[in-house]
């Protein structure tokens, strides 16, 4: 492949508050050579997807190519004709976000270039010396019954007039993953939707804030998305109602030995 896309200087590491000691994730931070390159290359070797975020709003769905050690560069999977994709590599500064089992894991892109062959397209950056590793669950998850689940009602972001009713998988606290049917439309990652009802039974809906993080197809037999979705703050009403459904879904679920 051939470089061909001149970039912006290099801007200053977002992680200067480490180095002076202030970094107020630093319990969370992997920064071993031998820990790093695990990690980055299991991404690679599951085809893990990773969500690269710039600035203003900017977002890109990727993979992991190739995890370089002795040129130390990586290599992401981009689609050349991607509208974000030179505004990332214009401003030469991004964060990618993906997701092994329960761990998150976030890391800064720097020094940026895209590189053109005749097949495929690459963004290449230096391979991050430092990784921050997330536990994605702070509070109990539950798996939904197939029996009257409850489910999420919102409208499509990309296409206002289409509404959805999507069900919901399993549901914690803190977040919850929707079932998208593949016939429709992907939901753009990354992106707050703030008026989305949430009916944990037939007769109320409770208003919640979600934010889209990350997608994944749910088996071979199902061609669905899984869709991972953060909670924007609960109010202490959505909390108890939230709480109230996870403890008696659990009891149920013991109840007919599903766990």
């Amino acid at each position: 492949m051939a470089q061909f896309e001149a970039r912006s200087p290099a801007q200053p590491p977002r992680h200067e508050a480490a180095a002076s000691g202030q970094d107020p994730h630093a319990l969370f931070r992997c920064e071993h050579p031998r820990d790093v390159l695990a990690l980055l290359r299991r991404l690679r070797d599951n085809a893990v997807p990773v969500t690269l975020s710039g600035p203003g709003g900017t977002h890109l769905n990727t993979t992991v190519w190739t995890v370089d050690d002795a040129h130390q560069r990586l290599a992401l999977d981009v689609e050349s004709g991607d509208s974000q994709l030179a505004s990332l590599v214009e401003v030469n500064e991004a964060t990618a976000v993906a997701y092994l089992d329960a761990i998150k894991l976030q890391f800064d892109l720097q020094d940026m270039v895209l590189v053109r062959g005749t097949r495929a397209t690459a963004l290449q950056c230096d391979l991050p010396t430092c990784l921050y590793r997330f536990q994605r669950r702070g509070s109990y998850r539950v798996r939904t019954l197939d029996r009257n689940a409850p489910t999420a009602h919102l409208r499509h972001p990309g296409m206002p007039d289409m509404p959805l009713a999507l069900r919901i998988l399993d549901l914690s606290i803190g977040g919850c993953a929707l079932l998208l049917p593949e016939d429709v439309p992907p939901l753009p990652l990354g992106m707050v939707l703030h008026q989305v009802g949430l009916a944990l039974d037939a007769e109320s809906r409770t208003p919640v804030g979600l934010r889209l993080q990350h997608a994944s197809s749910i088996s071979h037999h199902h061609r669905g998305l899984r869709v991972g979705c953060e909670f924007l703050p609960l109010d202490p009403l959505a909390q108890r109602n939230l709480q109230r459904y996870i403890d008696q879904t659990q009891k149920r679920r013991r109840l007919l030995s599903l766990d």
